[in-house]
This record gives C-alpha cells, structure tokens and sequence, in this order.
C-alpha cells in the first residue's frame, strides 16, 4: 500500500528530474505540522546554498506571540522574505520552485509568493 508521504514523493520526482535538466538552482521546501523549511540547493544538487525555517531563534523570536507559530500562513510568509534575502546576499538571483509534491496552495504558494515579493525569481 501506498501511503501519502510515498505518493507526495512520487509526484516530487518529475519535478526534480525537470529542475535537473535545467541545470539551475532549486528552491526547495519542506512542511510539517508545526515547522516550515526552504532552501536553496545548487544546480549540481551537493550543496545547500542558502537555509531559512521556523527553527531559526531570530524567526522564533518574531512568532514568539502569535498561536500556531510555525505552522500557519504567516510563518510561512516570513520564511519566504528571509529565504529571499538570504539568497540576495549569496548573490543568487533565480532559482526554480521545488514545491516537493505539496500541492501549490496555503503554505507553499505563501512562501512562494513572499519569495517573489522579495525579489526572488522563479
């Protein structure tokens, strides 16, 4: 039986195997219930150019007040503007979405967009 993280990341690998094709940088992100993680991954695939999440003290410090702290729409907004900036200031200014299966909506197309916002391309 298939279970749903196995068929999330089936549908992961086409898009993976597209993005290595380009040969271009890959902005990639992972969710949990409670945390939400993006990084940025070197067209070659070995190295993590640039990481931001909820786990960071400085964003956890920014979410300290507000319920649902990492898991919710506004965290994810907040990780996509430092992901951004973060990618600025290591000179990377286009990549290409990994969205990891999850479909683009809610969290993802949250930090997508603020990403975008930032001066993210993609």
């Amino acid at each position: 039986m298939i279970d749903k993280k196995q068929n999330r990341l089936r549908r992961a690998r086409a898009t993976r195997a597209r993005i290595k094709d380009m040969k271009v940088n890959r902005l990639t992100v992972h969710r949990t219930n409670l945390h939400i993680y993006a990084q940025i991954i070197s067209a070659d695939g070995k190295n993590v150019l640039c990481a931001a999440s909820t786990l960071e003290p400085e964003v956890r410090a920014q979410l300290a007040g507000v319920t649902g702290k990492g898991g919710n729409v506004n965290a994810a907004k907040l990780i996509g503007t430092r992901i951004a900036e973060k990618a600025k200031a290591a000179g990377i200014e286009s990549c290409a979405f990994d969205r990891a299966g999850y479909r683009f909506h809610g969290r993802i197309a949250a930090l997508a967009n603020a990403a975008r916002e930032a001066g993210l391309k993609f």
